[in-house]
This record gives C-alpha cells, structure tokens and sequence, in this order.
C-alpha cells in the first residue's frame, strides 16, 4: 500500500522517515486492528513493533494451557471473524494463527524489532516525533515524523514483579513471571509458592497439580469465583451485564446481599491440593475493574459454590528453601511464581500528560479514552479485552480516515531526511 519507502541518506545510523499516515506503536492485535481499520478507510499508515512477530505477548510469555477467557464471538478482530471450527474459547495457538491470519488476510507489514524510546509532539511543526532503536543491531536509530500517533502498546506491556528482600540473594533466585511459565512439567515432585489469584494464578495452579508439583497460592484480599457447574446458567454477556457494566461497588454491595441470603453460597472449600494462603498479591485489574471472568470459571475444578479466602499477612522476605511471611509464619517452598499480572509502559516513552495518566492509562474510562489532542490517539486501554480494543479502533480508523479524506492528497509517499535537515521534508 506504499505505506512507506525508506531512502538511506549520508548516516546510515541515524536518520529520519517521513510517514504518510499515523504511526501506530504496537503490533498486537489493537495495533492490527487499528491498521485494518485504516486500510479499509484508504489511509497508509507505519506500525512499529518492538519484538519479532504480531502478537508478541501471545507467542513469547503465556503458559501453553491458556485459552481465551471469553466466547470467541467476543474476541475477534474488526473484519474477520473466528474459523467455525474454532471451538467457543480458543487455545493459545489458535487465537496466534487466527491473529497471524488477519496480519495477512489485510496484508499488513508491521516494521518489527523496532523499540520505542521517545515520542513528542513537536508544536512548531504540529507533527509528532518518534525516536526508535533497531533492536538486534548496533544501536541505528530511526526518527518516525507523522502526523498522528496511535498508542497500542496496550495493558501489558511490562511484567509486575513485587519487590521482597531475599529473593535474589537467599533464595537462590529460584522465582519466575508467569511470562516465563510454560508448563508444569519441570516442577515434578516440587512446592511451588504462586503468588496472585487472578486468571493466571488459578490456571497455573491447576497446571502445576496436573504435572504433579506441589502448589501453594497467596493472596492478599479477598476473592470470589464461580464454579464451572453454574455456568450454563447464565452467558457471559448476562455476566457483563450484571457484573462489568455496574460499578464495583455496588456489584460488591449485591453479592454480600447474595450471601446473606444463601449462606451455603459463601461456604468455603478447599480446591484439590491448592492451599490457599494469605499473603501479598494486589487484585489484578481484571478484577477491580470488570465482572466475572466466564471463560476460566469451568476451569476452576473442585469448587462448587463462591467461595471468599480472605487474606492477612503479607510475604516478609524469602531466605534458604522458605518463605517467611509478616505474622510470622513461614512456608518451605522449591520456587516460587509471580503471576502479580502487567502494567503499561507508555509513562516510560510518550511525552504527554493530557490523555494519559501516570498509570499509563487514558485518563477517561471506556467509551471516551480513545482520543486526545494534536492526533493522539489510543486503543487497547479499555479494561475490557478485544472486544473494547476492536471498538476503539474502528472509531479511531473513521477518525483519522474523515481527517484524510478532506485535508490529504491521496498519494502514498515515504519521503527520508537527514534528522539534522528537518526543514528538507
């Protein structure tokens, strides 16, 4: 589509490249959805991914049994929907074809081991900046020039790890991201101290007692989930509904009046060999923002009713073999796994304060988050999975697609100019 064509100038190492079009930071599957969006509107873009592939994240740092937590109908991309021989919630590797799939099906060639370091919006030319380095080589840098910017790094660009003294340096270092878990099977025969009980907790709990370690979870705050057994009860968008779409204060309000109604409902069991521990993980933003998770609960074997573990102390410090909690007790453990979830990392490389927070979100919740100023746009913020991702970037796609239409010439150029000769563009 001629979204660009780089001409090399007297500095190999540095140089700078006019984009026709926005220029999209991310190619997971906000990112292409936002350039699908834009090939449909006839506006070139440039798509830079700091890995080697689309969807990064889901081919580099989940466990081998992820599924989607969600019916596919949910999940898919403007554009294309799920194979019908999909099955309602997609393994890992069948959402990476399907998003690989798409990347192809709208022909779309993301500028890979490119890694944001900076990006400004330069006033005196009402264009944006964006400064990049050429992971895998010598440090070349590129200067990106647009006129918009899409942010698609989405919510989980960098892992959380919480920060406890002997990790390192009496624990041997034995500890791990669920970004680097794939499976269970080289913790045979091992106690294994998973730390969060969001999605990601549960599931690899659950992995580790089919490969036959020994896990145990902790958690600070209190946590409620469903069976499996009630699920064909109500369909996730009932869920939605009833949970995501109020506020989670009152949604809280309504279980306890649940509970007090049906106190068997609140009765608390132990799920198979998992001992649930009080302890230090902060409630994943799934959690504190949206309902239940519709996908995971049939995957929760064992419980049969909500059940609410509420926690007490937290993790003090690990030392050799054991973990050794503020209360006093301790725990022996082989290794331990922080499923403690992601955060963003736009603070870190945009410069701007008026659309995002420090958090490195949109500063207005869904639906309203998708647009800042000077053509600032974002997509994959929205708290609410693909299906927000992909709603936001049809907006944003009509967006930049009226501003084209009206104010640009349709000619799909790349013009390359020495980043000290700016004025030459």
């Amino acid at each position: 589509m001629g979204e660009w064509d780089e001409l090399m100038l007297s500095s190999p190492s540095r140089r700078c490249v006019w984009v026709n079009g926005p220029i999209i930071v991310g190619a997971g599957p906000s990112g292409l959805a936002v350039a699908a969006c834009l090939k449909e509107q006839g506006v070139p873009f440039v798509i830079l991914e700091r890995a080697d592939c689309v969807a990064s994240l889901w081919q580099n740092r989940t466990y081998d049994r992820l599924k989607l937590h969600l019916p596919k109908q949910f999940c898919q991309l403007p554009g294309l929907p799920f194979p019908d021989h999909y099955p309602d919630y997609p393994t890992k590797q069948q959402f990476v074809d399907y998003v690989v799939s798409y990347t192809v099906f709208n022909d779309i060639h993301p500028r890979f081991n490119q890694s944001v370091q900076s990006a400004r919006f330069d006033r005196t030319s009402g264009l944006w900046r964006v400064r990049a380095a050429e992971t895998g080589t010598r440090g070349a840098e590129v200067e990106y020039i647009g006129r918009w910017l899409v942010v698609a790094t989405g919510e989980n660009a960098e892992r959380v790890v919480p920060e406890i003294a002997g990790l390192d340096a009496e624990f041997g270092g034995r500890g791990a991201h669920v970004a680097d878990y794939k499976s269970g099977e080289k913790y045979a025969g091992k106690r294994v101290l998973v730390v969060g009980c969001g999605n990601s907790g549960m599931e690899v709990c659950l992995d580790l007692c089919d490969h036959n370690a020994f896990p145990a979870m902790v958690v600070r705050d209190s946590n409620a989930f469903e069976a499996g057994s009630r699920a064909p009860e109500r369909s996730a968008r009932q869920i939605d509904v009833r949970n995501g779409g109020i506020p989670p204060e009152m949604a809280a309000s309504v279980a306890r009046r649940q509970d007090s109604a049906s106190p068997g409902m609140a009765g608390a069991r132990e799920r198979r060999e998992i001992r649930i521990e009080e302890a230090l993980c902060r409630p994943s933003r799934a959690q504190e923002h949206a309902g239940e998770d519709a996908g995971a609960r049939d995957r929760r074997a064992g419980q049969d009713s909500i059940r609410r573990d509420k926690g007490g102390a937290a993790i003090k410090r690990f030392s050799h073999g054991k973990a050794e909690f503020v209360d006093g007790r301790e725990l022996e453990i082989d290794s331990v796994i922080f499923a403690t979830g992601y955060r963003s990392n736009v603070p870190q490389w945009l410069q701007e304060s008026e659309l995002f927070g420090k958090d490195g979100f949109p500063k207005m919740p869904f639906p309203n988050g998708w647009k800042g100023k000077s053509g600032l746009y974002a997509v994959g913020f929205t708290r609410r999975g693909l299906s927000g991702a992909s709603s936001d970037a049809v907006r944003i796609a009509k967006d930049i697609g009226r501003v084209w239409k009206e104010e640009t010439r349709q000619t799909k150029r790349l013009v390359a100019c020495h980043r000290r000769c700016i004025s030459q563009i």
